[in-house]
């Protein structure tokens, strides 16, 4: 039996007709579409989603990069077994997916990516907005997505969609291949009718495996561990994918090996779980940092070891120190000429909790009495970064954070991808859930906490979901606050004004930049952004697209307007003015090196300077072998 339906008729049926399953749970697979219409789709897949609104939900975005960025997020809230898929129009519309797809497919996120293209067919040529390529006459501008998507297929028959189709599906639901899909669908065909199987719409499930070890890779991940005398778990972002934050807690307590953790690893552990000796690399804790560089066995678990994890390969300095890398991933399995044990986090943690305990293993008492007083250590600098004593002066942004810890519980959600909170963040905050620390740092996209925050609350709508965000980054992409109030989605916005790009700015000091075009300030006769902060008030901005807009000016007065914006069922902005961008955050130094060159050659002190501590860095460094 077949049913005469157009290509994106057929598609969105399809669609609709996709479940995910992993240790027993259900899902929809594509449980939502996210849309802007141009000539390019509105035609095809525009009317297809009219045909079936009632089998799938569709939402109105402003930005076509951050509707990718709102799928990721209700991505990655739904532990990657459910996304959203987005359609935009040719052209402007497509290219600005480029962006948010290389953000899904670095941090293995699912979404399913739906842009227009030319006429398959050539019969209008060239088009509004195509690209004419003399001597390829297959390429438009969709070909971008190629490097950023980790499946692409273009459509350009009918027949052609039910293999592209069950490609995409097969690529979203693999935890190992999965990112940003890109089926890029002609103008002409999305509106060609064609007689489609019926088979083709009949409920799939899509069943998301959790690999086990192999016997002789596990048995030498034991050795490993038994031989090691400071052993050290670094926590990526494997371990939430997987749902593997409670065998990694009873790995933790059964051993007793520290457990440090990434941006995307954060909340692997209770803060307050003992073993927990929190954020390692550039933006890490001292207790993490110093165990990386005293660790003989380094143990990761569903890392890629970015250079700001390993301090740009400065971090792990000891001398024999040796890699076990735990990840369904093989190449990340064998990085830093690793031991790889490849396989799900959870089961593999699980076999490796169960094999060593038939051996009793367990570190030293003094290597756990060790970390468990720096750690100690560490809380009372936390402590005192958070402490206002003056609460009627304006807050410096670590007093931001703090004033947010002590409000919020384990319910409520942070993100932030970009600028200095990330830094911050990592170092101070005390996570209390194993999805309560957000941090998009694959990409560090300046943008994404908005729309990502309206993705969580979507895919968590009784959690408190709070979007983290500068200026800098709030110039970038302010516009779903709009899609916020339009769908009444009570997401919390915390808006820190520090009249610049802060992180950017530190940055830029220390390697002799001299905070050169980093702050929001008018420019001075020398040509530099030297003069008084710009008059820009982001909080009428705020307002003006239709939130909520509580304004503290005091440690005092944002503490009350947190607390009011917690308790808000419509979405709400927190408008709070920090100390400049060219002055320091508050928080802790940076507690390892990060490699950004510096120039070999220069007249200015400042430079001659940040090249002479530059090069002393770079000889610490080493390749792991």
């Amino acid at each position: 039996m077949t049913t005469r339906l157009t290509v994106a008729q057929a598609l969105v049926r399809f669609l609709s007709a996709q479940y995910t399953e992993r240790d027993g749970v259900r899902q929809r697979l594509i449980s939502a579409t996210w849309g802007i219409f141009g000539h390019g789709n509105v035609a095809g897949l525009g009317q297809a989603l009219v045909e079936y609104a009632d089998d799938m939900p569709y939402h109105q975005g402003r930005n076509e990069q951050s509707m990718v960025h709102a799928a990721v997020g209700y991505a990655r809230q739904s532990n990657r077994l459910s996304t959203h898929a987005v359609t935009t129009s040719i052209g402007p519309g497509a290219t600005n997916l480029v962006t948010g797809a290389a953000l899904a497919t670095i941090n293995h996120l699912p979404v399913l990516l739906l842009p227009g293209d030319i006429f398959a067919t050539r019969v209008a040529d060239p088009v509004l907005q195509q690209l004419e390529v003399p001597y390829a006459g297959d390429i438009s501008v969709n070909d971008c997505l190629r490097p950023v998507s980790k499946y692409f297929d273009r459509v350009t028959r009918p027949e052609a969609l039910i293999p592209a189709a069950l490609q995409a599906m097969r690529v979203l639901t693999d935890p190992v291949e999965t990112g940003a899909v890109t089926l890029a669908l002609p103008q002409d065909v999305q509106a060609e009718a064609h007689d489609w199987p019926d088979e083709f719409f009949a409920e799939r499930t899509w069943f998301v495996r959790r690999p086990g070890a192999d016997p002789t890779e596990l048995a030498e991940a034991v050795r490993a561990i038994r031989s090691a005398r400071r052993p050290l778990l670094v926590a990526g972002g494997g371990v939430h994918h997987s749902r593997a934050e409670e065998a990694l807690a009873e790995f933790a307590s059964a051993t007793g090996v520290p457990v440090a953790s990434t941006q995307a690893g954060k909340g692997s552990l209770r803060h307050d779980h003992p073993q927990d000796v929190g954020g390692v690399g550039h933006t890490g804790t001292a207790t993490a940092n110093e165990l990386a560089r005293q660790a003989d066995l380094v143990i990761g678990v569903g890392t890629r070891y970015t250079d700001f994890t390993t301090a740009s390969g400065t971090l792990f300095a000891a001398d024999g120190v040796r890699f076990l890398n735990l990840n369904i991933a093989p190449y990340d399995g064998h990085k830093l000429a690793g031991t790889p044990l490849v396989t799900d986090a959870r089961s593999g943690l699980q076999e490796l909790t169960d094999a060593l305990r038939l051996h009793a293993h367990r570190v030293p008492g003094a290597y756990v009495d060790e970390y468990t007083l720096d750690k100690e250590r560490w809380e009372q600098r936390v402590d005192a970064c958070y402490e206002a004593d003056e609460p009627d002066v304006r807050p410096t942004q670590p007093q931001v954070l703090g004033a947010l810890d002590a409000l919020v519980d384990e319910s409520d959600v942070l993100i932030n991808a970009a600028g200095s909170l990330p830094g911050d963040l990592h170092k101070l905050w005390r996570a209390r859930s194993r999805d309560q620390y957000h941090l998009e740092y694959g990409y560090s996209c300046m943008g994404y906490e908005i729309p990502a925050a309206i993705g969580v609350k979507m895919a968590a709508p009784d959690r408190n979901v709070w979007a983290l965000v500068g200026d800098g980054t709030y110039l970038m992409m302010p516009t779903e606050i709009v899609t916020a109030v339009q769908e009444g989605i009570a997401i919390k916005l915390l808006l820190i004004q520090n009249h610049g790009y802060a992180s950017i700015g530190g940055l830029s000091e220390t390697v002799g930049g001299e905070r050169f075009g980093t702050a929001y300030r008018y420019q001075s006769d020398d040509g530099t952004y030297t003069g008084a902060p710009l008059p820009v008030d982001l909080a009428a901005n705020v307002a003006s697209l239709g939130m909520r807009v509580l304004r503290a000016k005091t440690v005092r007065d944002l503490r009350a307007a947190l607390e009011e914006a917690r308790a808000a069922d419509t979405p709400t902005c927190v408008y709070v003015e920090t100390e400049t961008a060219d002055t320091v955050s508050g928080a802790p130094p940076a507690q390892a090196w990060w490699d950004v060159p510096v120039a070999e050659t220069a007249t200015r002190p400042s430079a001659v300077k940040a090249r002479e501590l530059y090069e002393r860095h770079v000889s610490t460094r080493r390749r792991h072998l």
